[in-house]
């Protein structure tokens, strides 16, 4: 039997099985809900909790969704709830949640808290030829998303081989 090429393969293609294995046993049947979590409850909410949990009742009607957060947080994160679980609900596209839980107990290790997933800005700048080099090398680039995301990945790569 001979084997057919399909030729190359994205990866997000070879790990959407595996990463859906590992989402679906804290309960999140909803991808996005981790990876936008960002997008979906505003930068200023998720600066201060992050989704850890979604449990389903005995009957499979409404979930509790669990939000990480500090101590000094929670109470201004209870103000929020009416407002995160509209926002939630409508990546469901159905009133998949019917409570959220704020816990300031985490399954998972403090030492990766939400404060560190917020994405460290860069100390290093980069000098006016470094810059100059990016945007040439992608100038030829039609598509604007792309191009800016070429732009990033190489000022990235020169800031991470200039370590100190």
């Amino acid at each position: 039997m001979a084997y057919k090429s399909r030729g190359f393969i994205q990866t997000g293609g070879l790990l959407k099985a595996k990463i859906r294995a590992a989402t679906e046993t804290r309960g999140f049947a909803e991808t996005r809900l981790l990876t936008n979590w960002k997008d979906i409850a505003g930068p200023a909410t998720a600066s201060i909790c992050r989704p850890v949990k979604v449990s389903y009742g005995k009957q499979g009607f409404g979930a509790t969704l669990t939000l990480l957060t500090t101590g000094a947080n929670a109470p201004v994160l209870q103000m929020q709830l009416p407002k995160i679980l509209s926002k939630v609900n409508s990546i469901y596209g159905y009133n998949a949640i019917s409570k959220i839980k704020i816990t300031q107990t985490s399954p998972i290790d403090f030492e990766d808290s939400f404060e560190n997933l917020e994405g460290k800005e860069n100390k290093k700048v980069l000098s006016e030829k470094q810059i100059i080099n990016v945007e040439t090398s992608v100038k030829n680039v039609s598509d604007i998303n792309l191009k800016d995301a070429l732009s990033r990945l190489g000022k990235n790569i020169i800031i991470r081989n200039n370590k100190d």
